[in-house]
């Protein structure tokens, strides 16, 4: 076991964003949040990260309560990657990737040969190292995207959290950068726009409608055409093989 969640609410004010979610990540494996815009998908994460205070229910990390982990501890174990990470300050990359450093660090001490290896480690890992004197506004929004996964490898998690890390990036960034968190070696939780990648790299699939769990499980089992005519409402023909058993959705017009 590495995160688990466990009758998992929240409210706004009123307004119940998250429905008694429970969930358990496998290690080393890529777990899948799927939904409709407005789902709970981003909530879930920050409330999985640590990021909110859910309203009921918990989130645990190898069986303890994250409310019971302090911030920095907690930040040294699990990296999010969110939607809209950005930064208008024109810094260069290996300056971003250093910022993941800072759980690691206690106050007023200073850098070490430590801090180096894993911010050079952390861009080696995402084809980053070579450009790390690049300044930041310089680079594509793919090279963007790996620079934030390397910043968050350099906290050396063992659970990453990703908030639909390939939004705008044109489908070869989004296969790469795929490609690339399905091939590293820790937990990992992304939520995902498109049906057909999530199919492709994910090793279990959760979908959520209006804050709640609809159907979890592989995603052959998960992705079938009534579940998207029910939630993403839309008509589809999934079709697999004997030689592939990943589900592949052809949308119909």
């Amino acid at each position: 076991m590495t995160i688990r969640a466990e009758n998992l609410s929240w409210f706004v004010g009123k307004t119940q964003i998250i429905r008694s979610v429970t969930l358990e990540a496998a290690p080393g494996k890529m777990l899948g949040l799927l939904g409709p815009n407005g789902s709970g998908k981003s909530s879930l994460l920050r409330l999985l990260a640590g990021l909110r205070k859910p309203s009921s229910g918990q989130v645990s990390l190898d069986g303890q309560d994250i409310r019971r982990i302090g911030r920095r501890a907690m930040a040294r174990r699990v990296a999010l990657v969110e939607q809209h990470a950005s930064t208008e300050a024109n810094v260069r990359v290996r300056d971003v990737v250093k910022l993941g450093r800072i759980p690691h660090s206690p106050p007023l001490s200073g850098w070490t040969n430590a801090d180096d290896l894993a911010v050079a480690g952390a861009l080696e890992h995402v084809g980053m190292f070579e450009r790390s004197g690049q300044f930041w506004q310089s680079l594509s929004g793919g090279e963007r995207q790996r620079v934030h996964i390397a910043r968050a490898l350099a906290q050396a998690p063992k659970e990453m959290l990703l908030d639909e890390p390939t939004n705008h990036l044109d489908i070869q960034h989004q296969i790469e950068l795929l490609r690339l968190i399905s091939r590293l070696k820790l937990t990992s939780i992304i939520a995902l726009h498109d049906l057909n990648h999530a199919a492709m790299f994910c090793d279990q699939l959760i979908v959520m409608e209006k804050g709640s769990v609809v159907a979890q499980g592989a995603p052959e089992a998960v992705l079938t055409e009534t579940l998207l005519r029910e939630v993403f409402r839309v008509e589809a023909r999934i079709e697999s093989s004997a030689h592939h058993a990943r589900p592949h959705i052809h949308y119909l017009l």
